[in-house]
């Protein structure tokens, strides 16, 4: 390799590593364990892995059939269907936040009918759910709409010809082949909602045990012991970095 390619490279390198090792260095030293066990660090890692997988289960029942009709079916307005629902992937999360205050906080279009059916969303665990829900969603749909499409349409119409019905042609051959790509949306998709800061912050609030996720809590402890801060960091990079690896493995198995 070159000289100057080389060195762009080796200080690209450094500077993206510098940050990752500084975080587990401090956030995995000798007080991790006490720090893990904190209250505040044990209701993060609960609220999140609580309301992340709620928010996972809803993008499954409810995207899938979306990704399923896009990727098989053209009709009018489908650019700008996409479009529109690839939003959240480039729309600010404060912004999301705001949106989704507007149409579900008290004084929002849903608000009212909601409050007179007892029901209150904003800065409750179920406002946590749909801002994760909301920036996380389009990152399945993608990789769901992919898997669908990449089927071959003659492997199913073989099918039918051979008697088998819809439901059984979806299961033992859509579905199947549609997978890795399912599994790589839905990690991805549970990533994000894991990452999710700013939405959540404005629509949920900052409630400990209650609204307050891990990304929340890191920004709370910020203010006052570094401890749980550095602790959930560092959590957050390990995390990340196995996602990063299933990711990669699923992409090699649908390749295959």
């Amino acid at each position: 390799m070159p000289l100057l390619p080389a060195v762009l490279g080796g200080l690209l390198v450094a500077f993206l590593l510098l940050p990752v090792a500084a975080l587990l260095s401090r956030g995995l030293g000798p007080g991790f364990w006490p720090a893990l066990q904190g209250a505040a660090v044990q209701d993060a890692l609960r609220v999140s892995l609580l309301t992340t997988g709620c928010a996972a289960l809803l993008t499954v029942v409810l995207v899938t059939p979306v990704a399923w009709g896009l990727a098989r079916f053209t009709f009018p307005g489908k650019a700008a269907l996409e479009t529109l629902l690839d939003l959240p992937m480039v729309l600010p999360p404060v912004v999301a936040g705001v949106g989704l205050l507007l149409a579900f906080g008290r004084q929002g279009w849903l608000g009212p009918p909601l409050e007179l059916a007892g029901i209150r969303v904003a800065f409750s665990p179920a406002a946590v759910v749909l801002a994760q829900l909301f920036v996380a969603a389009p990152f399945y749909l993608r990789a769901a709409r992919a898997g669908f499409a990449a089927v071959d349409p003659n492997l199913e119409a073989a099918a039918r010809t051979d008697g088998a019905g819809g439901w059984a042609v979806f299961r033992f051959i859509t579905w199947p082949l549609t997978l890795p790509f399912l599994l790589e949306g839905l990690i991805l998709a549970w990533a994000r909602a894991l990452g999710e800061f700013g939405a959540t912050i404005l629509f949920a609030g900052s409630l400990q045990g209650t609204t307050r996720s891990v990304p929340l809590a890191i920004y709370a402890a910020l203010e006052s012991d570094l401890g749980p801060a550095l602790v959930l960091s560092a959590v957050m990079v390990v995390v990340a970095f196995g996602v990063l690896l299933l990711v990669r493995g699923l992409a090699g198995l649908r390749q295959e």
